[in-house]
């Protein structure tokens, strides 16, 4: 038994010393991947907001109705490297970027997206409160939903994230079909809040023709 322990402690001991030594500098294993790009400025549903581990009050946030392409402009203005949608699918399979599935808050009528055609979708409220600040109020000129083929093609090297609202695999592939139209792989962030849901993501983009090289998710 001594002499296991002679020969079986400094072998445990120098695994333990190396594995601690490479996993605090894992790029001396792995040559670290250059990211396809770089996000300093977010803009959420078109409103702007500086990314990443110190917090700092967002810039714009409110300024104009949630969604539009009015407001989507106006964050690509302030300089915004990522633009984070929602999308839904209407009746005849438009995808639009809307962040509820039901119109009433956003426009006043008590529909979901997908019992509407695109051409039938409501306007925004005038005045539409930010979602995330009761009781402060957007406006603007603008009040149309948006395609997000509108999007892709109007900012076409923009990096977009794409949340995938509930579990519609026919919205999935109606994203990935434009995704891959509009060669958009290596730039498209995919997210959904069910790790079921972005198992079908993955699906999806993976029976591309031929398959991305690069794709990133996000739960």
């Amino acid at each position: 038994m001594s002499l296991f322990l002679y020969y079986a402690l400094p072998a445990l001991g120098s695994y333990a010393m190396l594995s601690i030594f490479f996993l605090r500098r894992p790029h001396l294993l792995h040559t670290p991947r250059a990211p396809n790009f770089r996000i300093r400025l977010g803009a959420h549903r078109g409103d702007p907001k500086p990314q990443g581990p110190t917090p700092v009050p967002p810039t714009g946030s409110g300024e104009l109705l949630e969604n539009t392409m009015e407001a989507m402009e106006n964050s690509m203005a302030q300089h915004s490297d990522l633009l984070e949608l929602d999308c839904q699918l209407t009746r005849d399979r438009v995808v639009v970027v809307s962040h509820d599935e039901n119109l009433c808050r956003q426009s006043g009528l008590n529909r979901d997206v997908s019992s509407l055609d695109f051409e039938d979708l409501p306007l925004y409220k005038e005045e539409l409160e930010v979602y995330f600040s009761p009781g402060h109020f957007a406006h603007g000129t603008d009040r149309r939903m948006v395609r997000l083929e509108d999007l892709f093609q109007r900012f076409p090297r923009t990096p977009m994230s794409v949340e995938i609202k509930g579990k519609n695999e026919e919205l999935i592939r109606e994203i990935a079909g434009l995704v891959r139209r509009f060669d958009r792989n290596e730039i498209t962030i995919w997210a959904s809040e069910k790790s079921s849901v972005m198992k079908k993501c993955k699906a999806a983009v993976s029976s591309s023709s031929p398959p991305p090289a690069s794709i990133p998710f996000l739960l």
